[in-house]
């Protein structure tokens, strides 16, 4: 009898690499898709990535969770930022949204992503977004 290892597929490789970077520059990112892998390698939100000059796709809402910053990034097109921002309903967790934690993302540019989180990040989201050509462009801390 041999010991057969079992191998790993392409796909699954592919997704374990996805899941250890921490840097993404100049791509584009499927947040649907980053969000399933972490949940494959038993990680429930993707944490600790630097995004820069990335095109951040959806169609997703992201559970902005503390220690996110955004930087010079456009969170979407439209003429009201709050069509972009959910409040949730419940009380302790939030499912069907991609949690996204310790994250930062530097002039990146959101496609048909919404976003949610606290009280006081939706409102500080709502308060520094500036709309410019229908394009919310906030700047800082939001956490």
């Amino acid at each position: 009898m041999t010991d057969q290892t079992p191998t790993m597929s392409p796909e699954e490789a592919a997704g374990r690499a996805l899941v250890a970077r921490t840097s993404f520059e100049k791509e584009s990112v499927w947040l649907p898709q980053l969000a399933v892998q972490h949940w494959n390698a038993g990680q429930m939100f993707i944490d600790g990535k630097t995004f820069t000059d990335c095109l951040i796709e959806g169609p997703a809402v992201m559970a902005v969770m503390s220690g996110t910053t955004f930087d010079s990034c456009a969170m979407g097109t439209t003429a009201d930022v709050r069509n972009l921002l959910y409040r949730p309903v419940g009380q302790d967790k939030m499912a069907g949204v991609v949690g996204v934690g310790n994250c930062r993302f530097v002039r990146c540019r959101f496609v048909q992503v919404g976003f949610t989180g606290s009280d006081d990040l939706l409102e500080d989201l709502q308060g520094g977004v500036k709309s410019m050509s229908g394009v919310a462009k906030p700047s800082g801390t939001l956490a």
